[in-house]
């Protein structure tokens, strides 16, 4: 009896596949039934080859021999997962397999790790593919009772293609040939390098930043009113001419007010959009402080391990309308504390749809995230992934309950000839915002009246003035970004593209902006990994380091302009309206004229932060850098790339200023280290820790956590294990 090779992208999801499809005889690297096999990589099993493998001439980085432009890409397998790999393989080319179902993530880079797989193994067999976007026992049944035609997926395999041969093409020819250029670990790309031009060009607008001083009114109305001056002219409560203010406030002084309109207005507030990953990383951050990469990370749990949230790498923030018949089952699974309520109350009534959430025009790969139909086990959410569920539950309910509903008032007085202004309003009807406590966000007040509770006055009312006085203040420059609100900005950078048509950019910022939502976190991280970008607080920074690799590059890398327009060729690529080849030429021809600029720059490069210590292994001074986790020096001789960690940030506060602390030093020597001046012993710390035994930190709780810390995460891309040789990454 012929079989069928299910391919699925991680063994957890190859075993849940294989649980609903009765293959239960384990072999090595799959399971088998009577009608399937199922087997599953491990991520990427195979990459694109090491410049090496093109010419001997590549192992050695040299400035001449670029640009590097092969005829055509190769592919190998990735030797750490070899042994996985000749096991598909071998499942794959079995006489009795007469097909092959594709089971990876269903999305761009889902689509790569199967048809690379199928390719290298010399396939060519037909395929099918399963898309589903949980991994639940029904989803992945429903999911096999409508497969799909492998056929409909191949443009967006074209569109991944072209993505990866791009950040090779383009990252490995401009890493190189700044590296070998200035002789320092310099790592440039498409999307990375924009990324830090919008975060120097954030932090140049704060430098620049002048403060004014600005000047207003005000006046309190018995019994305990506060009323506002406004412009009569520009609307404005505040002014930034100070003689006007004063004018104004001796014009008032000892005056009345009366009441010449009191307007009541009945207002609705509608639930936020679901949630897609960005803005799920966005809320995360702001609200937790995870960093992109860690939400994304405890999305996977809960999508791949527990099977309660659905696929995380969306773009989409609604539904689609054949997932209108599931939304009272998954209420169903989220009646639980503290959402029973909640979902029991929606569930009495017929659920209303709408435009809001369900729109099959703005659904493309996959829509919003939302919970499953399956109920998380009592116990087996970590404290960080409830937080994230709980964000998604919370969204989900939100958009099926009512609107917020109240009674907006404003009272406008006179006091003489000026105009006056107080709002308040009154909650008619909760809504959604009962799922926040009532403590949702507000959106400020576009006219920056703030809201107060309002006495009953009429319309000619005249009001006793007790106080009436000047206030005045000052604008504050912007904020640096911090990780959520890059997102934001990667997500539409049209404000960063200063000299580009207005045509242009409204178009990039309808079709999206730099890096996918499945690629943002791991482009910060790369920022991070290779020192060009360092945390100040919650603010991110550009390094001495980055300045000047944004001094050096080619400027048109550094424009998010450029990089949008590849996001959208990708894009065109993927829905068949753009050839492979034409956007693969254009890297080509674009990666010649990068290293012919930075070929003939006479810019340097020069190290700002070399430390005393010499490097143990080739005997150069080495470099101090802020790490993600703490201090790093770091051997600036690319070749040698030596690494030792100086000092990590624990968890640990400091009882003086209460401040996250750092861990300097090794074994009995370590030590905590606050940057108000307060140190202790590793040893002292526990003790002091241990007075309370609810609160005691063990050694082996202390180093583990030390090895947690210091851990580096691999990141799976052609560059990066081209770039580990050097041991730093992309």
């Amino acid at each position: 009896m012929s079989k069928t090779v299910v391919l699925a992208e991680k063994p957890s999801v190859g075993r849940d596949i294989a649980k609903v499809l009765n293959c239960g005889k384990k072999g090595n690297g799959f399971f088998e039934g009577e009608q399937y096999i199922v087997t599953w990589a491990l991520g990427h099993l195979v990459t694109h080859a090491d410049p090496e493998s093109y010419d001997e001439k590549y192992k050695t980085w040299r400035l001449e021999d670029l640009p590097m432009l092969p005829p055509a890409l190769k592919l190998v397998v990735i030797k750490q997962s070899g042994k996985q790999f000749q096991s598909v393989k071998t499942q794959l080319n079995r006489n009795d397999v007469k097909d092959v179902i594709i089971a990876t993530d269903a999305g761009r880079e889902g689509e790569l790790v199967a048809r690379w797989i199928l390719e290298k193994a010399n396939v060519k067999k037909p395929v099918k593919r399963l898309w589903i976007s949980s991994v639940t026992d029904k989803a992945i049944k429903d999911g096999f009772k409508n497969l799909k035609d492998g056929k409909e997926y191949e443009n967006l395999f074209a569109s991944a293609v072209a993505r990866a041969e791009a950040d090779w093409i383009v990252g490995m020819n401009a890493t190189r040939a700044l590296t070998t250029k200035h002789n320092a670990q310099l790592s440039c790309g498409r999307v990375q390098t924009p990324t830090l031009a919008m975060i120097a060009k954030k932090e140049e607008e704060i430098k620049q930043f002048q403060p004014r001083k600005y000047y207003g009114v005000s006046a309190i109305a018995e019994p305990n009113l506060r009323l506002i001056w406004q412009d009569a002219q520009s609307k404005d409560i505040r002014t930034f001419d100070k003689n006007k203010a004063e004018q104004v406030l001796a014009a008032v002084k000892g005056k009345s007010a009366e009441v010449v309109e009191v307007n009541k207005s009945h207002k609705k507030s509608f639930a936020p959009s679901l949630y897609d990953l960005t803005e799920l990383q966005r809320d995360a951050n702001k609200k937790f402080g995870y960093s992109a990469k860690e939400t994304l990370s405890i999305m996977q749990r809960l999508y791949e391990s527990h099977k309660v949230l659905t696929y995380p790498r969306t773009d989409s923030r609604f539904l689609s309308t054949d997932l209108v018949d599931t939304l009272k089952e998954r209420l169903q699974a989220v009646s639980i504390k503290p959402y029973a309520q909640y979902a029991s109350r929606i569930l009495r009534s017929p659920i209303k749809v709408n435009k809001s959430f369900v729109d099959d025009s703005k659904v493309s790969d996959h829509h919003a995230i939302i919970p499953t139909e399956q109920t998380p086990l009592p116990g087996k959410l970590s404290d960080k992934e409830s937080k994230i569920y709980d964000l998604v539950v919370k969204r989900f309910l939100a958009v099926l309950m009512p609107p917020y509903e109240y009674e907006q008032t404003t009272i406008t007085a006179k006091m003489g000839q000026e105009t006056f202004m107080a709002k308040g309003k009154v909650v008619l009807k909760s809504g959604w915002k009962e799922v926040y406590d009532h403590q949702f966000d507000e959106e400020e007040a576009k006219d920056g009246l703030a809201e107060q509770l309002l006495p009953n006055v009429q319309k000619g009312d005249s009001l006793t003035i007790s106080t009436v006085k000047q206030t005045e203040g000052e604008t504050k420059p912007p904020e640096p970004f911090n990780e959520g609100s890059l997102l934001s900005a990667m997500e539409n950078p049209a404000r960063f593209m200063a000299g580009e048509s207005k045509e242009l950019i409204k178009t990039l910022g309808e079709t999206g902006g730099i890096g996918t939502v499945a690629t943002r976190a791991d482009v910060i991280e790369k920022l991070f990994n290779s020192f060009l970008v360092e945390k100040r607080g919650k603010g991110l920074h550009v390094t001495s380091k980055g300045k000047q690799l944004l001094q050096l590059a080619p400027e048109d890398l550094r424009s998010p302009a450029l990089t949008a327009q590849w996001e959208q060729k990708l894009t065109a690529i993927a829905k068949g309206k753009l050839p492979k080849q034409a956007f693969i030429g254009d890297m080509r021809t674009y990666a010649k004229n990068i290293v012919h600029e930075i070929k003939n720059s006479d810019q340097k490069f020069k190290h700002d932060n070399v430390s005393g210590t010499k490097c143990p292994d080739c005997g150069k001074l080495m470099l101090e850098v802020n790490g993600k986790k703490g201090k790093m020096l770091v051997c600036q001789d690319r070749e040698c790339g030596h690494k030792k960690s100086v000092s990590r940030v624990t968890n640990a506060r400091c009882p003086q200023c209460h401040k996250k602390m750092e861990m300097r030093g090794q074994g009995e020597a370590q030590t905590f280290t606050c940057k108000c001046g307060f140190h202790e012993k590793l040893s002292s710390y526990n003790k002091r820790r241990g007075q309370n035994k609810n609160q005691k930190v063990s050694k082996n709780e202390v180093s583990n956590y030390m090895k947690r810390q210091n851990k580096e995460e691999p990141i799976n891309t052609a560059l990066a294990d081209a770039l580990a040789k050097l041991k730093f990454d992309k």
